[in-house]
């Protein structure tokens, strides 16, 4: 029985579940079910009966439904007996993929997203842009954030949890590569950072940029208002 993923790739936790289901297509028997944000398809009576809150990304195996992109991630890792690097089963390199989890819901996802709905979202919407005040405080706490990442997730090895790659780095990168679709480049004040980025798109295409299609669009289309700075 395949498993039916609910997504939208505008969506970074949509984009981490979808990753992960590629890369373990030789595991996880997966149907892909676009569900478009923009269209309010989320909205509808009948997405609600999968997820109540309308929200993506979520799941249906079988007759059972799970939402909330961790949970899923940790659900598919354990039932479909992936290879033990995405979520290891030895305790303390577990709770090392579980603290990153942990930490990057009001870190890394909350101030990516925000940069990226305050400069493209919003604008986009109101035909106007965001306070300039407001977008300082929000880019603010983003590069706070990314240094955090940078200098003690990445401090001394290759990925955030370990030597090998994690559903803790699928979820980091694609918030992280949610701002790429405002233009901006984070690889030019955090290195490292933007070399980690690349080690794991690599790994993972060609799955990684078509899944981050839409992203790049909008990367190339609002890179300009960056190219002198």
């Amino acid at each position: 029985m395949s498993v039916k993923v609910y997504y939208d790739i505008l969506s970074h936790p949509s984009r981490a579940v979808l990753l992960f289901c590629r890369a373990n297509k030789k595991f996880i028997p997966f149907t892909p079910n676009p569900i478009a944000l923009r269209k309010f398809e989320q909205q509808t009576e009948e997405y609600a009966q999968i997820n109540p809150m309308k929200k993506v990304p979520a799941i249906v195996d079988g007759n059972f439904k799970l939402t909330e992109s961790v949970a899923i991630l940790k659900y598919l890792s354990d039932k479909y007996n992936v290879p033990d690097h995405w979520y290891p089963k030895d305790l303390e390199r577990r709770a090392k993929v579980d603290e990153y989890m942990g930490w990057q819901h009001i870190n890394t996802r909350m101030n990516c997203a925000k940069v990226f709905v305050y400069e493209v979202l919003l604008p986009k919407a109101t035909g106007s842009e965001m306070d300039p005040g407001k977008l300082s405080t929000a880019v603010g706490e983003m590069e706070e954030t990314l240094t955090n990442l940078e200098n003690i997730f990445l401090k001394d090895k290759p990925y955030l949890c370990g030597n090998d790659i994690s559903i803790a780095d699928l979820l980091g990168v694609c918030e992280v590569e949610q701002v790429s679709g405002t233009g901006r480049d984070i690889s030019v004040a955090h290195p490292r950072l933007g070399a980690w980025v690349q080690r794991v798109r690599q790994q993972l295409n060609p799955d990684f940029d078509e899944i981050h299609s839409l992203i790049y669009k909008l990367r190339d289309r609002n890179r300009p208002k960056y190219a002198k700075l």
